[in-house]
């Protein structure tokens, strides 16, 4: 039986997923917040203020980041309602470019892919993200095609708790040895 997805988003899920691996001391990874400048708040009553204006200081990163097992993890959660390819275009450079930085330290860097339509779930290794967004800089396809994107990761299911057992896939990444420490 599936438990998982219920109406939630990824990130709902990862985060509630993220809730169930620190409570059972299993990970500690969080959910990075988006830097932003705030410029107005109006402030009816202290305990009402309300943000009026507000701007991104500067690109963020990537979604998650923490420790698994002695491991520091980066990761991306993306969704598409596309049911037979995931859009490149759902990444900026510099996501990409920060996801190679932790890689090269010896971070396990990873993308969680949700087919929204299809209800299926994969964490797919940052090796692959990047060989796709090489081949898209030089004229190749703007997208990764749903069969690559099976033949190159893990797939995961959703389930009752954790929400979206990841760490699972993590840990096959390590022990396959895709990932280094």
């Amino acid at each position: 039986m599936i438990f998982g997805d219920r109406g939630m988003t990824l990130e709902e899920e990862i985060n509630e997923s993220n809730k169930y691996y620190r409570s059972h001391d299993i990970a500690v990874i969080y959910k990075k917040p988006t830097p932003i400048q705030i410029v107005k708040v109006d402030y009816p009553k202290r305990s009402k203020a309300v943000i009026r204006e507000a701007y991104f200081r500067h690109a963020s990163t990537t979604d998650y980041n923490g420790v698994y097992n002695g491991y520091y993890v980066d990761f991306e959660a993306k969704e598409t309602k596309n049911k037979n390819i995931f859009p490149l275009k759902n990444f900026h450079q510099h996501q990409i470019d920060h996801l190679k930085m932790c890689q090269k330290q010896g971070g396990i860097c990873f993308v969680i892919i949700k087919y929204v339509e299809l209800k299926r779930y994969f964490v797919t290794p940052a090796d692959e993200i990047f060989l796709h967004w090489e081949a898209q800089r030089n004229n190749g396809a703007k997208s990764i095609q749903l069969k690559d994107i099976v033949n190159s990761s893990i797939e995961i299911k959703s389930d009752y708790n954790p929400t979206l057992p990841y760490i699972n896939a993590v840990q096959q990444l390590i022990e396959s040895g895709k990932e280094k420490k």
